[in-house]
């Protein structure tokens, strides 16, 4: 029974799954959009909107986290300076995916993960 565990494995090991959804994150964050399968864009979705709050937050405490985990101060900078104030009168929903059909080579369903402007 899988009662109450959240995410998904993607068939891939633990640190290589994180490790490529922080980079999908960073991605996303840098380019306000990314295009990915869909089961890997639901979760990319979960793991920015939480990082995005964090950037609207704008304290030191939230600033560490987002460094420690995203990796790359490009990104965090444009998190807390451009995307933090952008979003702050939103409560949540940053994130859109629309489904843009099969992948032609393996017929993965694919996705495209974007911000809200």
């Amino acid at each position: 029974m899988r009662h109450r565990i959240a995410g998904r494995k993607l068939s891939r090991p633990t640190a290589h799954r994180m490790s490529m959804l922080r980079n999908a994150v960073a991605d996303l964050l840098r380019n306000e959009s990314v295009r990915t399968t869909e089961p890997k864009a639901k979760e990319i979705r979960r793991l920015a909107e939480k990082t995005i709050t964090r950037g609207k937050r704008g304290d030191l405490h939230n600033r560490r986290l987002a460094a420690a985990f995203l990796r790359d101060e490009d990104v965090v900078r444009k998190l807390f300076n451009d995307l933090g104030p952008r979003y702050q009168e939103r409560v949540g929903g940053y994130t859109r995916i629309t489904k843009i059909g099969n992948r032609k080579g393996d017929a993965a369903d694919m996705a495209v993960i974007e911000l809200m402007p």
